[in-house]
């Protein structure tokens, strides 16, 4: 695989073929991805995977006219049929007066900054089979365990580089080590499935695989024998591997797409209280080895710490340089590049800051209402906040965790739900986006 220098290179070079073809400006995007996959099941070998990509990405602007083409063949002479055609397309396509490349005066200039994001070790498919038999013989180890749909183990690497033809080029490698589980407990139609997994950059920060599997193995029994939950308005607790989700509500509704639509259920709330009072939410993309960490955005601009919600407040749209232009802003270094098309806004590391209580604590008072471990479903309207999914968990009876229920819904709107939510002191940094445990009063649950 090339070295992320080599990548930067390439990403320049079509953009210089780009402007000598007649662009009269262009940015160029190079992803080259190298992975390997084991997957186990019931103790035998199931599948071995390698897979190995190597992408490039061109956008040429003619004026206000612009085409996006990309392609995985890199010899030279493709890379002129390539330019030569995308310079056509952009001659042709409708005039779009926001977009452009980002502001020459904002790029990044220097070193980027060090985020420890590439582990330079190498580890052997026979290595990564141990990592997935491991996960899955301490999930079947766990008593009520009937069956199993494997455990898996993975590597990656990939390249990512990004070159414009107003002064930026740039690029970065990373790594990337998995581990996962997912059995089955009881029996017949009584069978209930659960699942766990943990991703890191370095493989010393890879959780145990035995730990992984005792969690799978752990869960799924737990889901054993669910019962009903009658329908009314009670207190909701999401555990966070779930409750992670309402971040991702949150950030599509401050898209600076989605407010240069008006198709946002939050369209005008900058500089308003959204959350209650004490709530904190983050964006981190300097956070080291983490697991959407980036030295740069998708247009080349620097990127830095975000408070997207400080003390309930919302602060800030997420903008690209399109949206920004198109608000009247700037942009906010929230540019997501693909392989193909124009840019988008994604955020890097996403967080809720912990709240002040323990969970235990955070239920106290709850007489009867649920905690939710499964959600399921896409029941969510990101133009009015409405909210309903269906969900599986745990009945919460006075104060305590009780046994599992399931095929019950929750429902609220989301406006209602980010304003009576409370996090509990239990934040860990496990996946891109993170949040403590949270409760949410009020919401409607209709019990199946």
């Amino acid at each position: 695989m090339l070295t992320s220098d080599q990548a930067r290179d390439r990403a320049q070079d079509i953009v210089a073929r780009a402007i000598r073809a007649g662009a009269d400006a262009a940015d160029s995007v190079f992803a080259a991805d190298a992975s390997s996959e084991v997957s186990v099941r019931l103790g035998k070998l199931e599948d071995v995977g390698r897979s190995e990509s190597e992408d490039l990405g061109l956008r040429v602007f003619v004026g206000q006219r612009s085409a996006s083409v990309s392609t995985s063949d890199l010899s030279s002479d493709a890379m002129d049929v390539l330019v030569e055609r995308a310079v056509a397309m952009a001659r042709e396509a409708p005039e779009d007066r926001w977009a452009g490349l980002a502001p020459e005066a904002r790029l990044l200039r220097g070193t980027p900054p060090a985020l420890d994001l590439e582990d330079r070790g190498e580890i052997s498919p026979a290595e990564l089979r141990e990592i997935a038999a491991a996960a899955e013989d301490a999930a079947r180890a766990v008593p009520g365990v009937t069956n199993s749909e494997g455990g898996g183990a993975s590597a990656s690497r990939s390249v990512i580089a990004l070159a414009t033809s107003h002064g930026f080029a740039g690029g970065y490698a990373t790594t990337g080590f998995g581990a996962s589980a997912s059995v089955i407990a009881g029996e017949g139609s009584a069978m209930q499935r659960d699942y766990a997994f943990h991703s890191a950059r370095h493989r010393h920060r890879l959780e145990p695989a035995d730990a992984i599997g005792r969690e799978a193995g752990e869960r799924a029994v737990a889901r054993l024998n669910p019962g009903r939950v009658e329908s009314g308005a009670m207190p909701v607790v999401l555990d966070p591997r779930v409750g992670m989700s309402l971040l991702g509500h949150l950030t599509g509704a401050v898209s600076g797409q989605s407010i240069a639509r008006k198709t946002s259920f939050l369209l005008d709330a900058l500089g308003t209280r959204v959350f209650a009072q004490g709530i904190h939410i983050r964006d981190d993309p300097h956070r080291p080895h983490g697991l959407r960490s980036r030295p740069f955005d998708g247009e080349g601009l620097p990127v830095s710490p975000l408070a997207l919600i400080e003390d309930g407040m919302l602060e800030t749209w997420l903008l690209d340089t399109a949206s920004a232009r198109q608000l009247g802003m700037e942009p906010t270094g929230h540019a997501a590049r693909g392989i193909g098309g124009a840019p988008g806004v994604s955020t890097s590391n996403l967080y809720m800051e912990a709240g002040h209580v323990p969970v235990e604590t955070l239920i106290a008072d709850i007489a009867r209402g649920v905690y939710v471990t499964e959600l399921i479903g896409q029941g969510v309207n990101g133009v009015t906040g409405d909210y309903s999914r269906g969900a599986a968990g745990f009945l919460i009876e006075n104060g305590e965790i009780a046994g599992p229920v399931a095929e019950f819904t929750i429902a609220g709107n989301l406006k209602d739900m980010f304003r009576e939510l409370t996090p509990a002191n239990d934040l860990e940094f496990r996946y891109g986006t993170n949040v403590p445990t949270l409760r949410i009063d009020g919401m409607t649950v209709a019990g199946g």
